[in-house]
């Protein structure tokens, strides 16, 4: 099952403007996929049954309670999935030096077999390829996997200011096995994760 929803990361960009010479300055590339990995382990605490994986033989689901993000890497060889481990320990200045790190091994073929497994959730962006909403395939055994689409400039309301406001929107795409997750558990998630891009707070409140 998919669920589809749109972020304004107008914030955000904002946050990333700001800080993206000290990640270069770390050996990062601080980009909306590095912040949106943050974000995904924030809800991933606060909604487990999201982080966790189907075991048929034993019609079990397991929670893991480690949260390892597999990050969807583009190479000649086509896709790869290696890990951020201990997604959720770490800082956004961290986790772009170390995403940084993978993706340039990845392309060389020179990742190991265990950093290309256990993974307990994925992210995968085609929005530089011009992508909007798609959906992306559950990499079992996780039950779930987000995937980000090409952010645009549009007009959005607002009825505060009763007009027309500029704002940085991007596509969002959960895909979830139902065996595992109901809809409305994946409504639920794919609300909190824009709820948390709009009010970073909510991350420290419920992270």
């Amino acid at each position: 099952m998919h669920i589809y929803h749109h972020a304004d990361i107008t914030a955000m960009e904002e946050v990333r403007q700001q800080f993206k010479a000290r990640a270069q300055a770390a050996g990062g590339n601080l980009t909306i996929s590095v912040m949106m990995l943050k974000v995904v382990a924030a809800a991933l605490r606060a909604h487990p049954k999201f982080n966790a994986s189907l075991d048929v033989e034993q019609q079990e689901v397991v929670l893991k309670k480690y949260i390892h993000l597999g990050v969807a890497v583009d190479t000649e060889r086509g896709l790869v999935v290696p890990k951020i481990e201990d997604a959720d320990q770490k800082n956004i200045i961290d986790i772009s030096v170390e995403l940084n790190e993978i993706a340039e091994r990845a392309r060389e073929n020179k990742l190991t077999l265990e950093e290309m497994t256990g993974s307990t959730f994925t992210v995968t962006n085609l929005g530089s390829l011009g992508t909007g909403h798609f959906d992306p395939i559950i990499n079992w055994p996780e039950v779930a996997v987000l995937g980000l689409g090409r952010a645009e400039r549009t007009a959005v309301w607002d009825a505060g200011g009763d007009r027309w406001m500029p704002r940085l929107v991007m596509p969002l795409s959960l895909g979830f096995d139902h065996r595992v997750v109901d809809g409305a558990d994946g409504a639920r998630f794919m609300s909190w994760i824009v709820e948390a891009i709009r009010n970073p707070l909510l991350m420290a409140l419920e992270g």
